[in-house]
């Protein structure tokens, strides 16, 4: 019996540590202490405000949601949402902050309003809901300090950056990665026409037009090629620009400025929407750094010209380096002899072996007559004769 309790025991203890790895929130906020057992939640559950399949556009992975009291009657509930990345953690927070949310100071992307705080910690997005929650800051800082010890960092996107600033409503951009977040937001519905599913990410906003409100999306596609390509299957399915004045949806206006493409909804005419549209302004700059030139075929008479030239030029060449080297070796010959060149000691022939007599190599140099002392010559020999005739 003893074996099988600890058996079990140990089954549970195994099967529980994935939760315990998965926790975010902090058992205590100070005083305040959690109420219930910390686990984590699910969309479907109804403790999340977001659709599962926009959590799922922007890499969800986990919802923890928690409930912290003070005391009689004062409580916060507080939920982390933890991501793949901090770019999806980045969307998720702009998807979830509202235009009437001011900002606040908790982390560098941090935003507030009276029953609300939403805080932007690497991969982590912690949200605080409750009452008067200006009188709860200790209580939210150190829940978002609890948060960071178990957040991931990285880049964030840069889309916003492109994003014209006349007219602007603050705090109404949005961060998209999907067409789920992009229908909830935009008001026409148009699913992956801007071609999530090749890379493209989507930054959207409102702007206030005389008399009436804007909506701005841009998209940022990975070549110029593939922007090319949806504005064309945008202009297929949807009124762009005038295209398709039968598709019955509202018109929308859009440009393309490299790898960006600007589409504007609610414009009533085309030069309100031109003006908000001549504001986007890619970042990237295409340079041709390759060095051209222009290549022309001589005519036939300077290649022969050229060609008689530089057979002459080669010709003269030859003939003075010939003169120069025959002039050193005779001025040589002449004020050294036998010193440089000629040398018998050090001549070398080769012998062919047709006579019995061995060739003396001091016969092709020694004058007619002049015979070494001690050396006896014998002027008859053929090979004596032929050696005279060749001097």
């Amino acid at each position: 019996m003893r074996r099988v309790l600890t058996f079990l025991l140990g089954v549970c203890s195994v099967a529980a540590s994935p939760l315990l790895a998965q926790q975010i929130l902090p058992h205590s906020l100070g005083p305040w202490a959690l109420t219930g057992n910390p686990g984590v939640a699910y969309p479907s559950t109804g403790s999340s405000p977001v659709l599962p399949s926009v959590l799922s556009e922007y890499g969800w992975k986990t919802t923890e949601s928690v409930v912290y009291s003070g005391g009689v009657g004062e409580a916060i509930q507080a939920t982390v949402f933890q991501m793949k990345d901090p770019s999806g953690a980045y969307g998720l927070y702009s998807f979830l902050r509202a235009p009437e949310m001011v900002r606040a100071d908790f982390t560098e992307h941090s935003s507030r309003s009276r029953d609300r705080v939403l805080a932007l910690v690497g991969n982590l997005v912690v949200g605080v809901e409750g009452e008067d929650l200006a009188r709860r800051d200790p209580q939210i800082r150190s829940l978002v300090e609890a948060a960071s010890a178990h957040a991931q960092d990285g880049p964030l996107p840069t889309l916003w950056q492109h994003l014209p600033q006349r007219g602007l409503v603050e705090r109404s951009d949005h961060y998209v990665l999907g067409p789920q977040a992009l229908n909830q937001l935009f008001p026409v519905n148009l699913g992956d026409s801007l071609g999530f599913s090749k890379g493209a990410e989507a930054e959207l906003a409102r702007y206030k037009l005389p008399g009436h409100e804007v909506v701005l999306v841009i998209a940022d596609f990975p070549t110029p090629g593939f922007a090319i390509e949806q504005l064309t299957e945008l202009e297929k399915q949807f009124n762009v620009n005038g295209s398709n004045p039968k598709s019955g949806s509202p018109p929308l206006f859009a440009r393309r400025n490299l790898t960006l493409l600007a589409i504007v909804s609610g414009a009533p005419t085309q030069a309100e929407a031109t003006a908000l549209l001549n504001q986007v302004q890619s970042g990237t700059q295409l340079t041709w750094d390759e060095p051209t030139f222009q290549f022309k075929e001589p005519s036939i008479e300077m290649m022969v010209v050229g060609a008689i030239l530089g057979t002459g030029i080669i010709c003269g060449f030859a003939l003075v380096a010939g003169l120069a080297f025959g002039g050193f070796r005779l001025f040589i010959k002449r004020m050294l002899p036998g010193k440089i060149f000629d040398r018998s000691t050090q001549l070398e022939v080769l012998q062919l072996g047709l006579a019995s007599k061995p060739i003396n190599a001091e016969d092709f140099y020694a004058s007619v007559g002049t015979v070494q002392a001690g050396t006896t010559v014998d002027k008859n020999l053929p090979d004596r004769i032929a050696l005279r005739i060749f001097r």
